[in-house]
Parts: structure tokens; C-alpha cells; sequence
């Protein structure tokens, strides 16, 4: 079970590329971050990915099934149901408690009562913020804000989580929590894959991906060795 990038291109009107003949396999339980700088592409493949952009070329496979030409409502099935998004903004409804935001997934997909209160407070205990169930965003850190968004993502169990830009919004303390939660997520078998220009992230994934104008690059162990210490942002040649 994986998520696959086949030959997959993809430009823009502007010609603005996001993808040139990318090949990737990302394996079920692992956590992958694509590194790169803003336009870089990273994010358009991470989108291709979750189904929110079609390629113009190549394709894209989801647990063995190739999913870049289903129909729309196919693919907003697959996104409610496999896949999970968390976003560099948590994006949260201010009028709503921890635990509402949370439901509110679940709602989406028509479920409800006891099963859904069990799944919501797994969900927040899950990301250890279950004793701020009933508290507003607005009485909340932005890594707790962050920490409920996780929640909501995982609240349907998928398969799979993408992030953009997770850590993007906060402090590098905050953002270390953030992504040893991801961690643990991925050790308990839900696949993680990450677009981020945060060097600090190496040090929790199992693979490591850079890109830039659209292409996807396996750095070779000092290229990774080099962003570990001295906590660069992605360039041209390192």
C-alpha cells in the first residue's frame, strides 16, 4: 500500500512549473518531507498528491489504483475518506470548541453520536490535547491550534496525512513538538508526507526529498549531513 508519483508533469498558465517527470514512492507507515523553497514546486506535487490538482502528464496512484483521471466526486471521496490534510494555517472555526472543529469532520461524512464522540476524543488524545476539548482557538497556543487541526485530520483514520508547510507558523520549539507528533503518527502505521523549507525536520523523517523547478531530488547523505548542521534553507547545489 503507497502513494506513487509516475512521470508526473505539471505547469501552470503563467509558466510556473510544479513538477517535471517526478517519480516518487512514498511507503505505507513512513513519514517523507519534500524540502524546497517557496515556487519550488514542492507544494503542487504534494497537491497532485492528495488529489487536489490533476497533472498534466503521468500518473498518480493510491494504494495500487490510479487516481489522476477518476471523476471529481471520486476523488472527494478519496479525500474524505483516505486521506488527511494540515495546512501551515490551522484554519480553525473560532466559534467552535476543540472538540466541535474536530467533529466537524466527521459530520462531513455523516457520522455521528456515541461513535462519533469516541473517534473525536481519540483524535485529541491522540495529539495530547484531550483535557482542552471544550476550549476555543482563541484560548489556545498556535501549536495548540495546530495540535487540533492534526486531530482533525486524523479523526476518520486515514490512510494518510499530507502537510503543507505544518511548522511554517511557529516557533522552533512549537514546531519541534509538531513534527515529533508526526513522528509518532507514522510509527503507529499512518503514512505522514510533508512539503516544508524547515532544515529541522530532517531530523524526525525517514526520507528526505528536495526540490526546485519542479524536479525531485534524492539527496546524497553529506547533501543531508550539510542541511542538518547548519540548518540552511534549500539552495541550488547543497
Amino acid at each position: 500500500m503507497s502513494l506513487e508519483l509516475l512521470n508526473v508533469s505539471k505547469e501552470y498558465p503563467n509558466g510556473a512549473v510544479g513538477a517535471v517527470d517526478v517519480n516518487l514512492v512514498v511507503e505505507r507507515g513512513s513519514f517523507v518531507a519534500l524540502f524546497g523553497p517557496s515556487g519550488s514546486g514542492k507544494t503542487s506535487q504534494l497537491h497532485m498528491i492528495g488529489l487536489l490538482q490533476r497533472p498534466d502528464s503521468g500518473e498518480v496512484m493510491i494504494d495500487d489504483e490510479r487516481v489522476d483521471q477518476i471523476s471529481e466526486t471520486d476523488a472527494a471521496a478519496i479525500r474524505r475518506t483516505k486521506l488527511g490534510f494540515v495546512f501551515q494555517s490551522a484554519s480553525l472555526l473560532n466559534l467552535l470548541s476543540a472538540y466541535e472543529n474536530v467533529d466537524v469532520s466527521l459530520r462531513l461524512l455523516g457520522v455521528r453520536g456515541k461513535k462519533a464522540t469516541t473517534a473525536v476524543m481519540a483524535a485529541l488524545d491522540a495529539v495530547e490535547m484531550g483535557p482542552r476539548a471544550d476550549h476555543r482557538p482563541d484560548e489556545m497556543s498556535g501549536g495548540e491550534q495546530q495540535r487540533i487541526a492534526i486531530a482533525r485530520a486524523l479523526v476518520h483514520e486515514p490512510g494518510y496525512v499530507l502537510a503543507d508547510e505544518p511548522t511554517g507558523e511557529l516557533d522552533s520549539a512549537t514546531g519541534a513538538s509538531i513534527l515529533g507528533l508526526f513522528r509518532r503518527i507514522a510509527d503507529s502505521g499512518t503514512t505522514v508526507v510533508i512539503a516544508t523549507h524547515d532544515p529541522s525536520a530532517l531530523g524526525y523523517v525517514d526520507e528526505a526529498y528536495f526540490v526546485e523547478s519542479g524536479r525531485l531530488h534524492k539527496p546524497a547523505h553529506d547533501e543531508l549531513n550539510l542541511w542538518l548542521t547548519e540548518g540552511v534553507a534549500f539552495e541550488k547545489g547543497r
